[in-house]
């Protein structure tokens, strides 16, 4: 297995993991301090970042069987990770920016540009198992 694959599952596994924790704080903590709205918006938050988790650990295994798609795979490697970032990240911050007491008018649009990542990322493994 190449280090890039080994680097996408550990990648993987720590942002799953990362989930449950975020997931767990969220119910137990958060829930009862914020709107319906906002609860919805982390849970999208919680929901992509685990589903793009383990694109991230599939994308090694795939690293394994498809070696000539291994430069799509790092590439869309590297905008899952971002885009778990900028997605997950910036809906986590607006969600809770009321209890916060912060205005970060700016993470409107990087939500959907973490997305745009995400999709990206997407067509470039479909690009590294279609290689020959």
């Amino acid at each position: 297995m190449s280090p890039s694959s080994r680097f996408h599952i550990l990648f993987g596994l720590f942002f799953a993991c990362l989930g449950v924790v975020i997931g767990a704080f969220a119910a137990h903590g958060l829930k009862p301090l914020l709107s319906l709205k906002e609860v919805n918006n982390f849970e999208t938050g919680v929901k992509y970042q685990f589903y793009h988790a383990f694109a991230l650990i599939v994308l090694g295994l795939l690293g394994a069987l498809f070696p000539k798609g291994e430069k799509s795979f790092k590439l869309a490697g590297f905008l899952f990770f971002i885009g778990i970032i900028l997605f997950s990240g910036s809906l986590y911050l607006l969600s809770t920016q009321s209890i916060l007491n912060i205005s970060i008018p700016f993470l409107g649009p990087i939500t959907p540009i973490g997305g745009s990542l995400l999709i990206f990322g997407w067509l470039l493994t479909a690009s590294g198992v279609l290689k020959k």
